[in-house]
């Protein structure tokens, strides 16, 4: 099974780059073909109205190639009363408008936790559960730990990056198709296989670029990390 996994899109926005976000269709249309897309948060970058109709004709090109199409709203999808317009625009049940949403696919459970809040930048957690999750923002670890999640997959900071703890792995995927870059300066995406055993491989696909394990983009920063960051929990 792929997923793929997109996130901090910013579309209408001033720093949403329309050649990116055609590339990633194409990507995904002639390169991957993915059984399920997830996107974690910020489709539009203020949440006004004009951005999510924008936006729901994007969604809609990514929707005719994999119609398995997961979507969290993200803090800037909140903004100026965006929460309703997101409902609006995206009422499927593969909306996850919701705070949490359980999806099954053949052998692979999903979870989803809306964690963003109206006028706030910051997001909340209520509650948290098995196997796959996916967050914009939060801290769930206990209950993901007890619950024996593999994955959780997070977007909000721009920034690619993974973690370890114990048995989950903590990724997070950069913008795909904003230039508001934080630490990594090209527009990624995240892919998720996962065998019919359970293991899960997570790579990063840059825009227009190559694909590498997620992991090896860990590799430069490494002798930093150790020494700011020493013992068990980072891998």
């Amino acid at each position: 099974m792929q997923l793929v996994q997109l996130s901090d899109l910013h579309i209408g926005g001033a720093y949403f780059k329309q050649e990116i976000f055609d590339t990633i269709v194409n990507e995904v249309k002639n390169k991957l073909k993915p059984d399920v897309i997830l996107i974690t948060g910020d489709l539009t970058d203020e949440g006004l109205i004009s951005q999510f109709r924008q936006a729901s004709v994007e969604i809609k090109r990514l929707m005719d190639v994999c119609p398995k199409v997961i979507i969290l709203p993200g803090n800037h999808d909140y903004r100026h009363t965006g929460y309703l317009l997101f409902k609006k625009f995206f009422p499927s049940s593969h909306s996850s408008f919701i705070p949490s949403n359980v999806y099954r696919f053949n052998n692979t459970i999903i979870i989803t936790l809306a964690t963003a809040r109206p006028d706030r930048d910051e997001g909340e957690v209520q509650t948290g559960t098995d196997k796959i999750v996916i967050v914009d923002a939060g801290d769930i670890l206990r209950t993901c730990l007890q619950n024996k999640v593999d994955l959780v997959l997070c977007g909000h900071k721009h920034r690619p990056w993974l973690w370890n703890l114990e048995t989950l792995d903590i990724a997070y995927a950069g913008t795909a198709s904003s230039t508001r870059f934080r630490g990594f300066t090209k527009n990624t995406y995240n892919i998720i296989e996962i065998d019919y055993d359970g293991k899960i491989n997570t790579d990063i696909k840059i825009v227009g670029g190559r694909r590498f394990p997620l992991i090896d983009i860990l590799k430069k920063h490494s002798p930093i990390l150790k020494h700011e960051l020493p013992g068990k929990g980072l891998v």
